[in-house]
């Protein structure tokens, strides 16, 4: 099948697919009109890589997992690179959670101060707060 008709038959647009094409995550050959040629495994490569980029994994990071993927959701084999793979995306999102954790407790602790100060004036702020939120 052409680019268009998996486009369509996978809801990915073709510029995706060639990007997933591009960085190894697919593969097509080419028909003698130099039209990139598709089989019906690609379906499934397509909807598995859909599913490892929802579950927030890079396409580097699917690259090492793909032939660990069985099935549509897909279903991953104990891969040692996939075990590495899925580990190191884990500790990152752990330490993004950290920061954002930390992030949300320093706002939390303003706004509490802010409130508690709330009917004070303050004569150095004689208008609004250069780079202030508004609710």
């Amino acid at each position: 099948m052409r680019i268009g008709e998996l486009s369509r038959r996978t809801g990915v647009n073709a510029h995706q697919l060639r990007y997933y094409e591009a960085q190894g995550l697919l593969v097509a050959d080419r028909g003698t009109n130099g039209y990139r040629e598709y089989d019906e495994n690609a379906l499934l490569r397509v909807k598995q890589i859909r599913h490892l980029l929802g579950a927030g994994l890079s396409s580097e990071d699917i690259a090492y997992l793909l032939p660990c993927a069985v099935g549509e959701a897909p279903e991953l084999v104990g891969c040692p690179e996939l075990l590495a793979a899925m580990r190191s995306r884990l500790r990152r999102l752990d330490s993004q959670m950290d920061r954002l954790a930390q992030s949300r407790e320093a706002l939390n602790g303003y706004i509490d101060a802010a409130e508690r100060m709330g009917g004070e004036s303050y004569p150095l702020l004689t208008g609004p707060v250069v780079g202030s939120v508004a609710s």
